[in-house]
């Protein structure tokens, strides 16, 4: 089989995960050839440990002409490559998921992965799950059945920190407290750097503006806990997962690209 080739985009902490499993070889599948962010230092202690080129742009890593391009970088970076990556013929891996909450937006990814005959394939990040909560899904639209489908995030107050939810009393409060209780687009246009798990639950399930999401605060609570839930007549899936990091996200992309890599998909 054809080794593939790949191409980084953000090389912080999650980049920095993918990359040392380029460099462990549990990527063995694929080669990558170039790295990019936008701190230099960053592209360049990915480029060494790898040994792929350390690109100063966007275009640069096209130039590449990689089969396969990572984003782990942020929403805003997510939005301005996806379209120049997808129309350059190379498929897309996202972990910014975020980026896909505006509507519009979507429509012309999926526009230009269909005219190009390429694919956005979405990391799992801190959740799983996803194909059971598809088949709900499209089990309600064939059968015209009711779908109630949301998410309920728990985090720490510090967590919140300069974020419009952050109140100082939540540090002192006893028990949970709701900071938010709305739609999937509704968190996302709040947190566009912390929900993503939202984001990635909704496109699954109802849509981001009708997947129902609530937050809630616990002092002394650290990292995330996301229970999602899809539900028809007849059948519910739950699907709940704590993560004290974000490590969790950074090797989900590992584990899509090696499932992508591998003969039996899971």
């Amino acid at each position: 089989m054809e080794t593939k080739k790949l191409a980084l985009v953000g090389c912080g902490f999650l980049g920095g995960i993918v990359a040392d499993a380029c460099a462990a070889g549990l990527l063995s599948g694929y080669r990558l050839v170039g790295a990019y962010s936008r701190t230099a230092q960053k592209t360049n202690a990915v480029a060494q440990k790898t040994g792929c080129r350390a690109c100063a742009s966007l275009d640069e890593v096209l130039a590449l002409e990689p089969d396969y391009v990572v984003e782990t970088a942020s929403v805003a970076m997510a939005k301005e490559m996806a379209l120049p990556v997808l129309c350059s013929g190379a498929n897309l891996v996202l972990v910014s998921i975020g980026a896909l909450a505006d509507s519009a937006f979507r429509a012309e990814v999926e526009a230009a992965a269909r005219a190009h005959g390429v694919k956005v394939h979405i990391a799992s990040g801190a959740v799983g799950g996803f194909d059971v909560l598809r088949t709900v899904s499209l089990m309600a639209r064939a059968q015209n059945l009711p779908e109630t489908a949301g998410i309920v995030t728990r985090k720490g107050p510090q967590s919140l920190q300069g974020t419009p939810l952050y109140r100082e009393e939540l540090n002192a409060a006893e028990g949970e407290t709701q900071v938010l209780c709305g739609t999937a687009a509704d968190a996302i246009a709040l947190l566009p750097t912390k929900v993503n798990v939202a984001v990635a639950a909704s496109l699954a399930t109802t849509g981001p503006d009708t997947a129902s999401a609530r937050i809630l605060s616990l002092p002394g609570f650290a990292g995330d806990d996301h229970c999602i839930t899809a539900e028809i007549d007849g059948v519910k899936a739950v699907v709940d997962v704590y993560s004290r990091t974000a490590d969790i996200a950074g090797w989900s992309v590992v584990a899509l690209l090696r499932n992508l890599d591998s003969p039996i998909m899971l």
